[in-house]
């Protein structure tokens, strides 16, 4: 027996769905409305690509002078190259 969602339902479940998180009944409850629905469509397509962007980025290094700060505050010296 499949759950009928709305889009209020789907936009809360979205980020779980998109990460794998929930029951293949909600899943499948999820795809139907996604069938019929463009704005969600449009909503789970945007996400989507905003994960493929921020992937696709290289972490920003951390200054020389900020890292051996945080490690002297977190008596972490030994650490420090």
């Amino acid at each position: 027996m499949s759950t009928a969602l709305n889009c209020s339902d789907v936009l809360d479940l979205l980020s779980a769905y998109v990460d794998g998180e929930l029951s293949p009944d909600i899943c499948r409850a999820i795809e139907e409305h996604m069938a019929v629905c463009h704005d969600c469509f449009v909503m789970l397509d945007s996400m989507n690509k905003t994960l493929v962007l921020y992937h696709r980025l290289e972490p920003p290094e951390m200054p020389e002078e900020v890292e051996l700060r945080l490690f002297r505050v977190l008596n972490l010296e030994d650490f420090v190259a």
